[in-house]
């Protein structure tokens, strides 16, 4: 078997599980840390002749990280494709469990079971706070309606104040999201890399949490640690 990732999330996944079927992988798949495997171009433009050069049994994409026109494309060739798009923590538990049975584990690997304790093991929020969650800046982008990273939050005990928004992902003004008057801005070092002099400034008076991207995004081996690791992020003080 042959597979090649168009999803970073993915990439790590395919890598913990069978590693020998992984022939090719984006320019943003960055984990595990050393992949030595064919790269093919970014998410949204990768290069669908270097994918079909690879000969593939099977391409890895998702409905929101890549184009549906290269899924087409793929298809239209003759490649099988697997297209994921979680919007919660057992979706994408569930969509790890199918694809692991597409590559041909024996077994579901020890980094799902991990993954599957770590959230089942998670007790009920207790004081929930309302966020916003900028994932983009200049110009401000935010998590909206029914997005994984918005499940994840909301897991931890974490609302995200433009949940009930029309778009996933709204673009409002500065203005707007100061007017909210969060409990806390949670803010990811990707796909924007907010720091701690670029970012909680724009907030004054406001708690700011900087968090990893990859933990509250990715779907795969970073789901084990990410209740964790996200849970001790987010405790950060309210204002005195």
């Amino acid at each position: 078997m042959r597979v090649v990732s168009l999803v970073p999330s993915l990439t790590e996944a395919v890598a913990a599980t069978r590693p020998e079927v992984l022939v090719g992988a984006t320019d943003w798949c960055t984990h595990p840390e050393g992949l030595d495997v064919a790269r093919v171009g970014g998410t949204k433009y990768p290069d669908l002749d270097r994918v079909l050069a690879l000969e593939p049994d099977l391409v890895l994409l998702n409905e929101e990280e890549n184009r549906l026109a290269d899924a087409e494309a793929l298809r239209s060739a003759g490649v099988p494709v697997r297209v994921t798009f979680p919007r919660t923590v057992p979706e994408a538990l569930d969509q790890l469990g199918e694809l692991v049975v597409a590559l041909g584990a024996p077994a579901e690997p020890p980094w799902l079971r991990s993954a599957r304790r770590a959230w089942a093991a998670l007790p009920a929020p207790g004081r929930v706070r309302t966020a916003v969650v900028p994932v983009w800046r200049r110009p401000w982008v935010v998590l909206g309606r029914d997005t994984f990273a918005g499940d994840v939050l909301a897991r931890l005990g974490v609302r995200n104040g433009w949940a009930d928004d029309a778009e996933r992902y709204p673009r409002p003004s500065l203005d707007a999201l100061r007017a909210r008057t969060p409990d806390l801005v949670v803010l990811p070092d990707e796909p924007y890399r907010f720091t701690a002099d670029d970012g909680p400034e724009a907030f004054p008076g406001v708690p700011a949490a900087l968090v990893s991207g990859r933990h509250l995004t990715w779907y795969g081996p970073s789901l084990a640690e990410a209740p964790a690791l996200l849970a001790a992020q987010l405790a950060v003080p309210g204002p005195a």
